[in-house]
């Protein structure tokens, strides 16, 4: 501990040791202690140094903290605290702000940073969120451009798994990735050449995680609408365009291809446009010029291709396919008579030839492609049915659906057997034409009651329990158009043969299976070995769906059927009528929204106005008030002609602008008003129809409650049920109306008020020009009685201008007026300097 408190700034004798020895004395104790207490004390002493000697903490201690993150992990104390258990790195460490290594001119720093990141980042969202709004996309992203890309070294390397570290099962992170514009810059990384011989295996490990970071941006795990924008962007940007170069390059690395695969799959899984795009690719041999999805089923049906691209192949496969009914027509429509073209190889020829290959596992993905081209596609569904095969020469053609069957009732491998009934049940379920095609072979029912019947080992309980569903499928989806294969005599078939009970517990042996689960997981086909492809993800949910429905449907008894026939008949009727109801109440909905808007609208409107005349009467008042001082100023007779004029001229232009102004706000009432009692008018013709349409409903409902008395307690129960709720729903909209209605009442009356105001404000208006033109005149008059007095004032200014003239003329003295006023300045001046003497 001696050596601590020297560390720490205590007293010790003899000279100090520098920083770097310190640092290296530091080192060796965290990597060779024993006891957990001095591991603790030394990383506490290299925190505590990492602020004052950056570099030497950075290169020396950088190892050995990483190792600390990894041994002593469970140690609270020496990660830092409790919650969150590894943030008080980010705070406390060798080092400051971690971010900025990432910048720093020094590639041994750099590194280190980046191998510190990875493992501050493993499995800890907290950092992660704070890694990434640091800026270390940007920064990481600059780093793998500068390194070389894909060809770069082990720096790229450590910069994709830091980026893997903070984008998986990140949706917070992913979302600031693609909101960066970050998806972008991720399509050079996959511009590769024509020669693409001897890749080293740094790329090929680059390229591998680089096409990783792009899966996990679009993985069906993800939510719906990040996969989808992450989609759009990868296809605006042309990412997809660049994978799918990748995916029809030669002398790429297989596993680089395989992944490639994947990736393109996940890119356009669900994605219309994306799946178009990919329909559209076109192998670049020429001639001649083979869709993309042509040459990937090659490989797919192709024994001698490894096992991972066949599996990669089909889920490309699946992925085009799902939620895209219109490939789903397209791949269909290569198998159909009129549209086959001997000169060329399509897609439906290779899943045919696929699927009747000698070969078990291009069996069973024929037959699972072939199953997804059909998924909830009822139409696909029935075109199929017109698919023939000719067989051998000398024979008439089968339907394709027949050679299923007598491939699966020739005893094949039973992979094989999986894969052609997983088509069947795909094929028939939820499609009664199909399930009467299936039936109309004599041969069908007898084999699946056999296959079922029997005691056969564990290998074969997975294919008797499919036999099971298959056989429930035509039951179930069954129209009863056959005589001998109606619902009831299947059910007496299985009762007789199998036993219900029997029949069940075969049917549970599917989901029993340990295969099972495992493909319910995820879409991806991934399986470790060929003789372990049994199930096909969609199938999985198809089981779940039908399992209850046709364990239910088996039980049943003939009356109950006959019943719940009569019941379903007058179900339908009922609901008919009910769509047709909820259509009415629908419609009367959106009429009493439109009439609450309308409502709110006048009364905003009616506030406005009321507003507007409480406005109008202030400004009137203002027009008095300005009336009465104009009243007042012509009082004054003995005010200057230029103060008259000038007044009067101002109170003219005032008046007349100010009346202009009122003259224009009564005519904007004037149409307020006109346009309330248009919307008026038409909201009473609405009420008027609501009304009526109430009316229309009570009488549908009088004659809806007549057929239900027929029905069973628990659905008569049921539709009163329906009834009340409608009933109630119609009561509480007829007493919308008669709100409304009170609502115009009040509006109305509101509106009467209006017009008796402005019936006032333009009673006002009248009075004030009537004044105004009084005023006027008087203004007139006085102008002329001034004018009248100048004119006097000047002939007498004349007559004494001519006698001062004449007294002039005669000797007398005159004074004018300015030695008057001179004078009288003298005099004034006089008194006062008479007042300062006596003072």
């Amino acid at each position: 501990m001696n050596f601590f408190r020297g560390v720490m700034g205590g007293q010790a004798a003899g000279p100090q040791p520098s920083g770097a020895e310190t640092i290296q004395k530091l080192c060796d104790r965290v990597a060779s202690s024993t006891l957990l207490e001095d591991r603790r004390d030394a990383v506490r002493a290299l925190k505590a140094l990492s602020k004052k000697y950056h570099m030497e903490v950075g290169t020396q201690a950088m190892d050995h903290l990483i190792n600390i993150l990894q041994t002593d992990r469970s140690d609270s104390e020496i990660l830092g605290y409790k919650h969150p258990p590894k943030s008080a790195w980010l705070i406390y460490l060798p080092m400051g702000e971690l971010m900025d290594l990432l910048a720093d001119s020094r590639e041994v720093i750099r590194n280190d940073g980046l191998l510190l990141l990875q493992q501050l980042t493993k499995g800890n969202a907290a950092i992660q969120k704070i890694v990434a709004f640091e800026n270390a996309f940007e920064r990481l992203l600059d780093i793998i451009t500068e390194e070389g890309s894909s060809d770069g070294g082990i720096v790229v390397e450590d910069c994709l798994l830091l980026l893997l570290n903070l984008l998986k099962n990140n949706s917070s992170n992913q979302n600031f990735f693609k909101e960066g514009s970050y998806i972008q810059r991720m399509k050079p990384w996959f511009e590769v050449g024509d020669d693409n011989s001897g890749w080293s295996a740094q790329k090929v490990t680059n390229l591998h995680l680089m096409l990783q970071l792009v899966r996990v941006m679009v993985s069906p795990v993800n939510s719906p609408g990040a996969t989808a924008s992450c989609q759009k962007s990868m296809y605006q940007c042309g990412l997809l365009q660049q994978l799918c170069t990748i995916l029809m390059a030669t002398g790429v690395p297989a596993d680089i291809l395989t992944e490639t695969i994947n990736t393109v799959s996940e890119v356009i899984r669900g994605s219309q446009v994306n799946q178009d795009y990919f329909a559209s690719v076109n192998a670049p041999s020429n001639p001649p010029r083979l869709p993309a999805i042509v040459v990937l089923l090659m490989s797919m049906v192709n024994e001698r291709q490894p096992f991972v691209l066949r599996c990669a192949v089909l889920y490309c496969f699946q992925c085009f396919l799902y939620k895209n009914q219109k490939g789903q027509g397209e791949i269909v429509a290569t198998l159909l008579p009129s549209t086959i073209d001997a000169n060329s190889i399509s897609a439906g020829q290779l899943l045919c030839g696929g699927l009747f290959s000698a070969d078990s596992l291009s069996n069973w993905c024929a037959a699972v492609a072939l199953a997804h081209a059909l998924q909830d596609n009822l139409t696909q569904k029935e075109q199929l049915l017109r698919v023939q095969l000719a067989t051998s020469l000398g024979k008439p053609p089968v339907s394709l659906l027949q050679q299923c069957t007598n491939i699966l009732s020739q005893g094949s491998k039973v992979q094989t057997r999986v894969g052609l009934l997983m088509l069947l049940c795909t094929w028939i379920s939820n499609c009664p034409i199909a399930v009467t095609h299936f039936l109309h072979n004599q041969e069908n029912v007898p084999f699946l009651t056999a296959q079922i019947s029997e005691n056969l080992g564990e290998d074969e309980r997975l294919v008797q329990g499919l036999c099971a569903l298959l056989l429930g499928i035509c039951i179930y989806y069954n129209d009863n158009s056959l005589e001998n294969y109606t619902k009831e005599k299947l059910k007496q078939l299985i009762e007789k043969r199998i036993g219900k009970e029997n029949f069940v517990e075969k049917l549970g042996f599917i989901t029993k299976h340990e295969l099972y689960s495992r493909a319910a997981q995820k879409p991806q086909p991934v399986f470790p070995s060929p003789e372990q492809m049994l199930f096909d993800h969609e199938f999985t949910k198809l089981v779940k769906e039908l399992e209850g429905v046709i364990t239910k449907a088996v039980h049943k008894s003939s009356e109950e059927e006959k019943k719940e026939e009569e019941v379903k008949k007058t179900l339908e009727q009922h609901d008919n009528i009910v769509t047709q109801y909820k259509e009415l109440i629908r419609e009367q909905d959106a009429q009493i929204q439109e009439l609450k808007e309308q409502v709110a609208s006048l009364s905003s409107q009616n506030d406005q106005l009321q507003a507007t005349i409480t406005q109008q009467l202030s400004q009137i008042q203002q027009h008095k008030d300005q009336y009465n001082i104009l009243k007042l100023k012509l009082g004054k007779e003995n005010q200057s002609q230029s103060n008259s004029q000038g007044d009067s001229s101002q109170v003219n232009g005032l008046q007349t602008e100010e009346l202009t102004q009122l003259r224009e706000e009564v005519e904007e009432l004037r149409k307020q008003h006109t346009l309330l009692q248009t919307q008026l008018s038409d909201k009473d013709a609405l009420i008027n129809t609501l009304v009526s349409t109430n009316a229309i409903l009570m009488s549908l409902l009088s004659g809806f409650a007549q057929p239900s008395e027929t029905v069973p307690s628990s659905d008569s129960s049921l539709d009163a049920s329906k009834i009340a709720q409608l009933e109630s729903r119609l009561a509480a909209q007829t007493s919308e109306t008669e709100r409304l209605r009170e609502e115009m009442k009040s509006l109305s009356e509101s509106r009467a008020d209006l017009q008796q105001q402005l019936a006032s404000a333009t009673s006002t208006v009248a009075i004030l020009q009537t004044e105004k033109a009084k005023l006027q005149t008087e203004v007139q008059e006085s102008k002329k009685e001034q004018d009248d007095l100048l004119m006097l004032l000047a002939d007498q200014d004349q007559k004494i201008h001519s006698l001062k003239q004449k007294l002039k003329g005669l000797g007398e003295t005159v004074e004018d007026e300015d030695d008057l006023d001179a004078r009288d300045q003298t005099d004034d001046d006089d008194e006062e300097e008479e007042d300062e003497d006596e003072d």
